[in-house]
């Protein structure tokens, strides 16, 4: 789907209504900005966190002992916090 969205002097944009709904930004709300070669991209948190996850998933082959958590747990127990 493609939406017009215009952009006021000041740089401000506003999404539409139905579309805020849909990806639960009705009280407000961040999204994230890619920039990539064929534009731009919007992302919710929750989106912006899935997508992280899978390419976390992509360089550590799904094993568990290669995550953020278990590197800081490690991190922990060898500084003796």
């Amino acid at each position: 789907m493609t939406v017009q969205v215009n952009i006021t002097p000041n740089g401000r944009m506003s999404l539409p209504a139905d579309i805020r709904k849909r990806l639960g930004l009705t009280g407000g709300g961040a999204v994230y900005l890619d920039e990539t070669e064929d534009g731009v991209v919007l992302r919710t948190a929750n989106q912006a966190v899935a997508r992280a996850q899978a390419l976390a998933k992509q360089y550590t082959g799904g094993k568990p002992e290669a995550s953020v958590d278990a590197f800081l747990n490690r991190r922990s127990e060898d500084s003796g916090e």
